[in-house]
């Protein structure tokens, strides 16, 4: 098994939601803020009179885990619905899991997924 964690921009989660909801048993999505290679958002402030660089930009991670054989499949259905070509589309980190375990069936393995 293995899991899988994109970082992606905030604004293209219902994107890969879409793209990997039926390839997936479940993913989790969270929110936050990031520093990559992508440009930084200037934001006005000083009531309009000056303007500075986020710090930050607005990323989303979604993680989930599957089977072995599923990884390039959901890998490639991320990557071409986060592609817009220009730096800061976001990462893909794929490890290894050891184990699952499903707590409400005490399920294992690949039966937990």
């Amino acid at each position: 098994m293995k899991r899988i964690e994109a970082t992606i921009q905030i604004d293209k989660i219902g994107l890969v939601s879409d793209a990997i909801k039926n390839m997936v048993g479940g993913f989790t999505i969270l929110e936050g803020n990031g520093r990559g290679s992508g440009q930084r958002q200037t934001i006005r402030g000083g009531r309009g009179t000056g303007t500075f660089v986020a710090e930050f930009n607005k990323v989303a991670t979604v993680s989930t885990v599957v089977e072995d054989s599923k990884v390039e499949t959901v890998i490639e259905a991320i990557s071409d619905v986060a592609f817009s070509g220009k730096a800061g589309d976001g990462i893909i980190v794929v490890s290894t899991v050891d184990d699952v375990l499903n707590i409400a069936s005490k399920k294992r393995g690949s039966e937990a997924l």
